[in-house]
């Protein structure tokens, strides 16, 4: 032992184990926060942190997770007990444990540092040689019960080399080394040279420490949970403190009994009394005294647990003997053979019903029929077929070359190779035609297509499963053998029948007194009962095994097989399908080709429409010029610009019938083109068909942008100069490429976007502008027509008084225009029915209009939302008439109509004029009457279309 250099230096601790009455281990109160600092460390990485394997360094420091709590904390490894266990020793708090390896995991080289825990070992003290068990237990729990928890004071004496730390403890007024000898559990010893000669009868720590295993831990220190061993209190002034910070960290969470928080608990100093220890140490006394009692109750329970286990299986015996008893006795009294003939009787009867009753399929009879089916009538592949895929697979190739090349003279070459192999390929065709002509397709089709629906009717849906002959043989194997099992059942059955006739025939003579040689009793063939005996067990046999349910392995050889067969019909019907789509294209092919063999197809009927439309569109410019010059004539005559009106009228409908006929010649040669003719573009770059067939976008979808102009157009109308719309003045439909040019008034820096970034409008001006909006809104919804998209981009504000909705997108259907999330002063105008996918709907409208008008009203203060993104109107103070109807917009909006809207209280009062500012006003005139007669235009335009478009939707 070394003398410490420290020696008499007072340290205050908190005792967190004890090993025996004399050795305990401590923690300094000032290393709390460290506690809880290696905690919360320790829980972040452990969980994640890898398992130890091969030899164990008993120098290193690891983290175990301990039994009780579950929770990690540092430990060092004392012995290895076996391959998967460890005896450890926590070296924060001293206790051990012994751990599986996988509960033992490394950490990082932060948290390898020397541990909290001291031990310490009481002055002047050791334990009494020969000492029995139970005083070594009683000692160990009387020195918990003056140091666990509690905080003492050590006076250093001395330091063993291994770290044990010789002092005096105190406990206020109270010397715990005196009382732990007083108590008889320990004894004195003598001091030599400095040397304690208790160091020669320190036992081995690995050894203590599974004695201490094997020794149950006194109530004071037991982890069950960790502020009663786990963790020290904290020890600063006389208070708990904890680090907060590390308090709500996920992990080894810190947690206190009541009982330890009370005020002063930690440093009960010279308060405490020798007569308060012996309180401490009475009720650890019963504590044990209980735990006694509670496991002999314990032992009670699983005796008689035992017990009851072992009446249940005697009962089970004697369960089973009975019921064996009952069957012995069914077989073997005697019934009368009047009851016997009846009830045979009745076997006898069901067993006709099932024999006229078809039980093939319990067999898969009808999986074998229908392999049978399969096998006779299947087509095989036809060689013509393997000839056309390969002669068509070189013909494509020459198509591609073709349609990739741009070169007139090497596109010549390409053409005279591509017109050799459609050649080979028309012959190869026409070969493929004749054979296919010849085979019974629809009906074998047909064929398959019962079959199929007639097993599924039976068996249900196929479970997907590989092509196997090996599930085909089992199912033949299977099927012979319960063939040859009921054949051989029912033979049995028919023979025990035939001799109970037989016995009967015989009967008779014996009992006809007219007879005149009568049989004798003697001359009866066998014996009554045992035909009896063996007719019914043969029918019984029969009818078991027709109505008894199938077992399992039967039914999975019969759906294994059902799934075979499933897969080789559908297997021949999409070879059939196959041939019938290239029967399809062969004919196709031959009816395009036949007239066009060795040559390209002739455009001849197309540039002479775009002549005859070229010709027609001159003489309608000229009788536009003629009509003119007479309507500006001062002398002009009404009846001939009437009928030049009429030849006008004339001239569009040829303009428009020839259009037509060029859009179907076009379509045409784009067929040929897209099919068997890529060569076209590059010999006839005059016809322009490369842009044609660029063209992406369908009549449909022309007639679909033209039909919602035309709706918005009619309510603009219908509206007049109140509609507070944007009016549409004119549309095109680009020929050659896919896109719509829509042509309104323009008003610069009108929306209200930058009307707002500019100069924002007063809550009168405001007001003006919405109820604008709020009649455009009207407008479009009684024409059935739902916006779906309105912000502060698409509402004008014009002259700062007039509010209308413009900028319409018609390309786009209502719920495409309603997913555009758009954003106001950071508030979703998007309504909450749309964000959980509901379609747009007036409804939506009006809430998108309400968060507008919002926005105006409080200008640029910041919002309160809900979960849903809907804004809290209550926080800002509005005029109440606004505030009321915002209410009804945002909260209450599915019973509000946009006619409602405008006759709210706050757009009916009268209005103070809005101050004008000279700088940023712009005068906006409506359309004038030039505008008006395009619009005219665009009615009659949209009357063409639809008379030329019928179909659309």
């Amino acid at each position: 032992m070394d003398e410490d250099t420290h020696c008499n230096k007072v340290e205050d601790v908190v005792g967190s184990h004890v090993e025996d009455a004399v050795t305990f281990w401590a923690q300094n109160v000032s290393r709390n926060k460290d506690i809880m600092k290696i905690g919360c460390s320790l829980s972040e990485v452990c969980p994640h942190a890898n398992s130890v394997f091969g030899n164990l360094d008993p120098k290193k420091i690891y983290g175990g997770l301990f039994s009780e709590d579950k929770c990690w904390y540092r430990c060092k490894v004392l012995k290895t007990i076996s391959d998967d266990k460890c005896l450890v020793r926590y070296i924060d708090y001293g206790n051990t444990e012994i751990l599986n390896r996988s509960d033992i995991v490394e950490i990082p080289p932060e948290l390898q540092f020397s541990s909290i825990a001291k031990k310490y070992r009481l002055w002047g003290l050791q334990i009494p040689s020969g000492q029995e068990v139970t005083q070594f237990d009683q000692g160990r729990t009387f020195l918990g019960s003056l140091i666990f928890e509690k905080e003492i004071k050590m006076r250093i004496k001395a330091t063993y080399q291994d770290g044990t730390v010789i002092a005096q403890a105190e406990y206020g007024t109270v010397d715990i080394g005196e009382e732990v000898a007083k108590k008889g559990f320990a004894e004195k010893c003598r001091l030599t040279s400095g040397v304690d000669v208790c160091e020669a009868k320190k036992p081995d720590s690995s050894q203590l420490a599974l004695r201490n295993l094997k020794n149950p831990i006194p109530l004071w220190g037991r982890r069950s949970n960790q502020s009663t061993f786990s963790r020290p209190k904290g020890h600063f002034n006389g208070r708990l403190t904890l680090d907060v910070k590390y308090e709500t960290n996920a992990g080894n969470h810190v947690t206190f009994p009541k009982e330890s928080l009370a005020a002063g608990d930690f440093n009960l100093g010279s308060n405490v009394s020798l007569a308060k220890i012996k309180q401490d140490q009475k009720l650890i006394e019963e504590n044990e005294k209980l735990k006694t009692e509670k496991e002999v109750l314990l032992e009670n329970y699983k005796a008689l647990e035992l017990k009851v286990e072992q009446t249940a299986q005697e009962l089970q015996k004697e369960k089973t003997t009975t019921m064996d008893l009952t069957k012995h006795l069914e077989n073997t009294l005697k019934t009368c053979v009047g009851t016997r003939l009846k009830n045979l009787a009745a076997k006898v009867e069901l067993l006709k019903e099932i024999r006229h009753i078809n039980i093939s399929i319990r067999f898969g009879n009808d999986l074998s029929d229908a392999m049978q089916v399969l096998e006779e009538g299947s087509f095989t592949a036809l060689e013509s077929l393997n000839e056309l895929e390969k002669i068509w697979a070189e013909y494509n190739v020459a198509q591609e070359k073709i349609q990739t090349c741009h070169n007139e003279n090497e596109g010549s070459l390409l053409i005279a190779k591509r017109n050799e192999v459609q050649q080979k390929l028309f012959v190869a065709v026409d070969v493929f035609i004749l054979e296919v002509d010849e085979l019974p397709l629809d009906k074998r089709l047909k064929t398959l297509q019962d079959l199929s629906t007639s097993l599924e009717e039976v068996y249900g849906k196929a479970k997907e499963g590989t092509d196997s002959e090996e599930i085909l043989r089992k199912f033949y194997d299977w099927q012979c053998s319960k063939r040859e099992e009921f054949a051989s059942i029912r033979s049995e059955t028919e023979a025990s029948l035939q001799h109970l006739v037989a016995w009967f025939q015989s009967s008779q003579k014996v009992f006809d007194l007219s007879l005149g040689e009568s049989l004798t009793s003697e001359d009866m063939i066998d014996n009554i009962d045992e035909i009896l005996e063996k007719t019914e067990s043969c029918v019984c046999k029969e009818l078991e095994i027709s109505l008894i349910e199938q077992g399992v392995v039967d039914k999975e050889i019969i759906l294994s097989t059902y799934s075979q067969v499933l897969q080789k019909i559908h297997s021949e019907e999409r070879f059939i399908a196959t041939l019938l789509s290239k029967y399809k294209d062969s004919v196709e092919f031959k009816n395009q080709i036949i007239d066009c063999l060795n040559k390209s197809p002739s455009v001849d009927y197309l540039l002479s429409i775009k002549k005859t439309l070229k010709g027609l569109k001159a003489q309608l410019r000229w009788k536009l010029v003629e009509k003119s010059n007479l309507e500006e004539s001062d002398d002009h005559d009404g009846t001939e610009i009437e009928k030049i009106k009429q030849e006008i009228t004339q001239l569009r409908n040829s303009v428009f019938q020839e259009i037509y006929h060029e859009r179907e010649e076009y379509e045409k040669l784009n067929s040929l083109t897209q099919k068997w003719f890529p060569e076209l573009p590059l010999l006839y770059p005059e016809i322009g068909l490369l842009k044609y067939m660029g063209y992406s976008v369908d009549v449909d979808t022309e007639g679909r942008v033209i039909q919602r102009a035309a709706s918005y157009h009619r309510a603009c109308g219908d509206a007049k100069e109140e509609s507070g719309l944007l009016p549409l003045i004119f549309l095109f439909l680009c020929k050659s490429d896919p896109v719509a040019y829509l042509m309104v008034p323009y008003y610069p820096k009108a929306n209200l976007s930058s009307v707002q970034a500019s100069m924002p409008l007063t809550s009168e001006e405001a007001l003006k502008v919405m109820k604008g909006v709020a009649q455009g809104l009207h407008t479009l919804h009684s024409a059935n027509i739902i916006h779906g998209s309105l912000h502060q981009n698409n509402v004008f504000a014009l002259n700062r008084e007039q509010g209308i909705v413009g900028d319409f997108d018609f390309t786009k259907s209502e719920s495409q225009r309603a997913s555009v999330n758009m954003m106001v002063g950071g508030l979703s105008l998007t309504s909450p029915e749309l964000k959980i996918g509901k379609p747009p709907s007036p409804s939506s409208d009006l809430y998108a209009y309400g968060c507008l008008l919002l926005w105006l009203s409080v200008q640029s203060q910041e919002f309160e939302t809900n979960e849903d993104g809907v804004p809290k109107v209550d926080q800002f103070h509005l005029d109440d008439n606004v505030k009321s109807l915002l209410c009804s917009l945002i909260y209450f909006r599915s019973s509000m109509t946009a006619e409602q809207v405008l006759n709210a209280e706050c757009f009916l009062l009268s209005k103070g004029k809005s101050i004008p500012n000279p700088e940023k006003e712009i005068e906006y005139v409506q359309h004038n009457k030039e505008d008006e007669s395009k619009m005219e235009s665009l009615d009659r335009y949209i009357e063409r279309q639809e008379m030329l478009t019928p179909t659309l939707d």
